[in-house]
Order: C-alpha cells, then sequence, then structure tokens
C-alpha cells in the first residue's frame, strides 16, 4: 500500500522558535517530514546542516506571494515561480504551495478564475521541466483569510481538471475545508487523484489535532485506503508542549 506521511510545519508548530531546535524536536517526535513557508527570508544553509543531521525529509515550501488572478501580474508571478524551482531544487524538495490571491472586487468573478486558469497553464512547462508539483490552496474566507479568492475545493479541483497537467494539483487543507464546506472523507477520497499535500489542524481554534470537532484518525484511516503516497503538513499552532502532540500523531501513522 502507498505510503502516507506525516510533515511538521515548522513556522506554525514552532513559530519563532530557532528553526535547529524546532527540526531536532520533529525527529524527536518519530516524525519523517518538515515544511516551511517562504525559503527567500531564511539561512538555506543552515536549515538544510540542520535537516540533514537530523535525517528528514523537506515535504514541501512556498512559492512566492503574488497573485494569480491578476493578470498585470502574472510576469511577476511566473518569475517568482522560476525563483522557487531554483529553491526547491536546491532544498531538494519536489511540492511547491502557492496561494492565488485575494478576489478582485468588482471584477467579474469569471474573469479571475481564467486569469487564474491561464496563469497555472503558463507555469507548466517550467513546472514539467524541473520535475515540480504546483500546489494551489484553498483557504477559508470566514475566520482566516477574509477576501480571499479560491475558498472551495471544487472550484480548485475544476482548475486542476482544465489544467489538465499532473504538475498542477491541490493541497487540501483539512482545516480551512472544514470551516468552508465540510463533508470532508467524500471529498477528499472522491478527488484524491487531484491532491498533491494536504495540511491539517484541529477545528476551532487552529490548535493540536487532538482538539476540537475533526476526527483526524478516520480521515487519515480514509486516505491511507487510496493510493495517496505524499504528505500531510501538521500546521498548527499548540497549545501545549508540541513534542507530546507531535508524538501522539506520529502514532497514528505506526
Amino acid at each position: 500500500m502507498p505510503v502516507f506521511k506525516p510533515s511538521v510545519c515548522i513556522d506554525a508548530v514552532f513559530e519563532g522558535q530557532p528553526v535547529e531546535s524546532a527540526i531536532a524536536v520533529v525527529a524527536e517526535a518519530g516524525l519523517p517530514a518538515m515544511e516551511f513557508w517562504g525559503w527567500w527570508d531564511r539561512d538555506l544553509e543552515a536549515l538544510q546542516a540542520a535537516r540533514a543531521k537530523h535525517g528528514l525529509e523537506l515535504s514541501a515550501c512556498c512559492t512566492q506571494f503574488i497573485s494569480l488572478v491578476d493578470p498585470g501580474l502574472r510576469d511577476a508571478y511566473l518569475e517568482g515561480l522560476g525563483a522557487s524551482i531554483e529553491a526547491a531544487r536546491e532544498l531538494g524538495t519536489k511540492t511547491l504551495i502557492s496561494q492565488v490571491g485575494d478576489f478582485r472586487v468588482g471584477v467579474p468573478r469569471a474573469d479571475q478564475h481564467q486569469a487564474l486558469l491561464d496563469g497555472l497553464k503558463e507555469a507548466v512547462p517550467l513546472l514539467e521541466q524541473a520535475g515540480i508539483t504546483l500546489v494551489i490552496e484553498p483557504l477559508n474566507d470566514l475566520v482566516d483569510h477574509a477576501g480571499y479568492y479560491l475558498v472551495r475545493s471544487d472550484e480548485a479541483f475544476e482548475l486542476v481538471d482544465e489544467v489538465d497537467s499532473p504538475n498542477v494539483k491541490v493541497v487540501f487543507d483539512i482545516y480551512h475545508q472544514q470551516i468552508s464546506e465540510g463533508h470532508l472523507i467524500d471529498t477528499i477520497t472522491r478527488n484524491i487523484d487531484r491532491i498533491g499535500h494536504f495540511h491539517a489542524a484541529g477545528n476551532p481554534g487552529r490548535h493540536e489535532l487532538t482538539r476540537g470537532e475533526i476526527h483526524y484518525p478516520a480521515i487519515f484511516q480514509a486516505i491511507h485506503e487510496t493510493a495517496f503516497s505524499g504528505y500531510v503538513g501538521l500546521e498548527y499552532w499548540p497549545l501545549d508542549d508540541p513534542l507530546p502532540g507531535l508524538e501522539e500523531v506520529a502514532g497514528w501513522f505506526d
């Protein structure tokens, strides 16, 4: 059976803490991988050294935060994507996470959808040449990201179908989609071939996975039973000492 694996977003779980100590705790918890957001504002050499020391994989990082729904910014987005691809190569990851920008007030949604689609299609040759998968991220606009364009997973999956490249998929953030739409297991399993990465946090509050209304063991088991062989990034802000919470989640994957 394909192996579905956990990863830890060190920017969230260890916000404000030194990278080396964060990576050490991830390894101590028995988790195989880590991820982070921006690569452009950190010491990549030190990060790589700490990651290698503790034997962790890098599951993903982000491309530069430039809107895809504004065609006037497309060249800047593609330039940023090119730089991010080079960083991904240096870091040894095959997945780049992309947000898509805020809704443009006064511009028809259909036009913004088309701009987003056109930008992704232009990105495909860069991604295919590099062997990188770009995963676009729907976010909730009720709690965390008011004004964001891409909220529902169905539009994200539609975009993936329209782009029609194995190098463009969705990062399905279970926390965000519980807020935006619910019906998680059915949505995930029906669309698993369109998903390239997962994120997870408890809801409400965006804290440990064991807090709140989402029963993660059942969701993870449903993903295990599909052909998915990627990562779920644990992207939450812990209320307690991070180590025991991470160890508990690691036990779900034994």
